[in-house]
């Protein structure tokens, strides 16, 4: 991966969960109550200019295993698309505007350079990494014209390719003791 996120030892108010826990519930794609929402594991991308925060969690709530893949900004997106989740107080950085990263072009070009590059995620400054991705790198298809991502929200292992993707991006984490791996993203 290029870059090392920079993970700062500080208090979030509210915290991440708390955050959404309060989104959550209000998604078409969560079935869960936020009530009991738990971190499973997480992993970082690096903005190549520095100066937005991308982190991925997945999240456990009422026995499935969700993708929230977040952006940390410090000034709001100036765009009528994005989906904002809240505001965080980061100790360090002040207020942080906190956006589902599918709705942040940052994220989304990162997501699709780690898939056609075969990158991974990001090294961090402090820490251990809770789990790994991999981009699968491309295949060329002499008819393609445009890329579409499609995250996997849900991961509930039974995503299922309805058509030859790109490109995948595939991430491992252990959970409740078992080792899972699964298709976190496809690029059609």
């Amino acid at each position: 991966m290029t870059g090392t996120a920079t993970i700062h030892d500080v208090e979030l108010k509210p915290t991440k969960l708390e955050l959404l826990a309060d989104w959550l519930p209000n998604q078409s794609w969560f079935e869960g109550t936020g009530d009991d929402l738990h971190r499973v594991a997480a992993y970082r991308f690096v903005d190549p200019d520095g100066e937005v925060g991308i982190e991925t969690l997945l999240v456990s709530s009422a026995g499935a295993t969700y993708q929230v893949p977040l952006t940390y900004r410090d000034e709001p997106l100036d765009d009528d698309f994005a989906i904002l989740v809240g505001t965080l107080e980061h100790g360090a950085l002040g207020t942080r505007y906190c956006y589902d990263a599918t709705s942040d072009p940052i994220y989304v070009a990162e997501l699709i350079r780690v898939i056609h590059e075969a990158d991974n995620e990001a090294e961090l400054s402090r820490g251990e990494k809770s789990m790994t991705v991999r981009g699968s790198g491309i295949t060329v298809v002499s008819n393609a014209s445009m890329e579409a991502v499609r995250l996997v929200r849900v991961l509930d292992g039974s995503h299922v390719h309805t058509a030859q993707p790109l490109g995948t991006l595939t991430g491992t984490w252990t959970q409740d003791g078992a080792e899972r791996t699964e298709v976190l993203a496809t690029l059609r």
